[in-house]
């Protein structure tokens, strides 16, 4: 299975923009079978009351693109909201995995419980979402259902100070989580500057069961890395 980890620019509340970057990566990923955004970026990741309200939908998508994706967005289903990355193939939702580990500014959201698996080209494969990463429970949960990869939507736009100081501690938790498991582990993330005080650097990669990067996006640049994952 050939994966693709999209490092995209942040975007907040609006959809068809966000829609449109998937559309264009999509247009770009010419024999990639699976296609992974950041963490809640169809809506863009602001944990306010207020944002998640307006711009919560329903997970049940449809995108007319061949790869199957998975996308990170802000669910709304019935009186509840979660962080949530859906799965799409052939353009549709054929399920999605709620975010279990919530930061303590997350509260708006309710934490999922469920750890789903899904098969593409040959391959099973996970969720975790962001934050879940510090959790071997979380991981552990994806591999005891026989997936070999584990995909984490993430977006750790952070203040300007804090960035470059966990710019690669990200990458050390998430060597912890495929050397505990074996399993593969395709990362995507946003970049860009939210105002003077936010700044997204990424990292947007593909980390192989030893621990080691065997694709990765720049530091701070728009774009798609693209590994083979057996």
């Amino acid at each position: 299975m050939r994966v693709g980890v999209c490092q995209t620019p942040e975007i907040l509340g609006d959809v068809e923009a966000a829609l449109a970057v998937v559309t264009d990566f999509a247009e770009q990923a010419d024999g990639v079978d699976l296609l992974v955004f950041p963490e809640c970026f169809l809506q863009g990741y602001s944990v306010t009351p207020e944002h998640v309200r307006e711009f919560a939908r329903p997970a049940d998508l449809r995108l007319a693109m061949r790869p199957a994706v998975v996308l990170g967005m802000i669910e709304r289903k019935d009186d509840r909201y979660y962080n949530t990355a859906a799965v799409l193939r052939d353009g549709r939702t054929v399920g999605a995995y709620r975010k279990t580990f919530l930061t303590r500014a997350e509260q708006v959201f309710t934490a999922g419980g469920d750890y789903p698996v899904f098969d593409c080209a040959g391959v099973r494969f996970g969720i975790n979402i962001c934050f879940d990463a510090q959790y071997p429970h979380a991981a552990a949960a994806v591999r005891r259902q026989n997936a070999q990869l584990l995909v984490l939507p993430a977006q750790n736009m952070m203040r300007r100070d804090k960035a470059p100081l966990w710019q690669h501690r990200h990458n050390e938790l998430r060597r912890e989580r495929v050397r505990e498991t074996g399993m593969w582990l395709a990362s995507a993330d946003v970049t860009g500057s939210r105002g003077d005080s936010h700044v997204g650097l990424g990292p947007t990669c593909v980390i192989s069961p030893t621990g080691e990067i065997v694709a990765a996006v720049p530091a701070g640049t728009v774009g798609m890395a693209v590994a083979t994952i057996s």
